[in-house]
């Protein structure tokens, strides 16, 4: 789970890379799953991405299997 800090972003989790709790820059992408170009306006779905801003590591997660 994140929670706050004072730091810029604010948004401290655990890191499976350091093991740690770490600053994360947290965003929401929106990505096209289908590879058919006439069904793709309807397969969009919404993934949390999370970065490690001390190691660097990235992880997706699709919003509606969370």
């Amino acid at each position: 789970m994140a929670t706050t800090d004072n730091s810029v972003n604010g948004m401290t989790e655990h890191c499976e890379e350091c093991g740690l709790e770490t600053i994360h820059e947290v965003s929401v992408q929106i990505r096209t799953e289908s590879l058919k170009e006439e069904n793709a306006q309807f397969s969009r779905e919404p993934y949390r991405v999370t970065e490690c801003q001390r190691c660097g590591h990235r992880k997706s997660q699709r919003m509606n299997n969370a």
